[in-house]
């Protein structure tokens, strides 16, 4: 749901990056997971925040002073799966997305989802195949063709070579 960048000012609020639609619905959670393999997962209580330019600023319950939220610098922020809303057909978490095999509309193997990555007119997939990474459009219709999760399968109409 988003990346925790670092600290903001004296009092331990937080600056996160969030990946939701509208950035500030992350706030609509009041429970947060943050990940920071190898350590365990935290569970942090957001209590105020606001959208800012540096992106979300995010006092959480806890975390006092500018060490102890520059210390989550990094932390991966998600949120339990069974609070997220259903979406409609055609609409995916992109969760759900990463680790899928990605095949053209030959068969040609592309590699699986890394991830993705919002770069304003739409996302794409960053797909890797051992070191080749390729960044494909995430448009469906062209050139996602079709999403098959239960055969954990994207095609693409996409030139290999590119």
């Amino acid at each position: 749901m988003g990346r925790v960048l670092g600290a903001h000012g004296i009092r331990g609020a937080l600056r996160v990056r969030s990946e939701a639609d509208p950035p500030e619905g992350l706030l609509d959670y009041a429970e947060w997971w943050l990940l920071r393999p190898p350590s365990a997962p935290l569970r942090v209580h957001p209590v105020a925040g606001d959208l800012a330019t540096a992106g979300l600023l995010v006092q959480v319950e806890g975390i006092e002073d500018r060490d102890a939220a520059e210390a989550l610098k990094g932390a991966e922020v998600a949120v339990d799966r069974a609070l997220l809303p259903p979406l409609p057909d055609g609409e995916y978490y992109w969760t759900d997305l990463e680790g899928l095999s990605v095949v053209t509309l030959d068969g040609v193997a592309l590699g699986r989802i890394a991830h993705l990555v919002d770069y304003g007119a739409h996302p794409l997939m960053v797909i890797r195949d051992g070191s080749r990474e390729r960044l494909v459009p995430f448009v469906t219709g062209n050139p996602v063709e079709s999403v098959d999760l239960a055969a954990g399968m994207v095609r693409v109409d996409w030139d290999p070579e590119f």
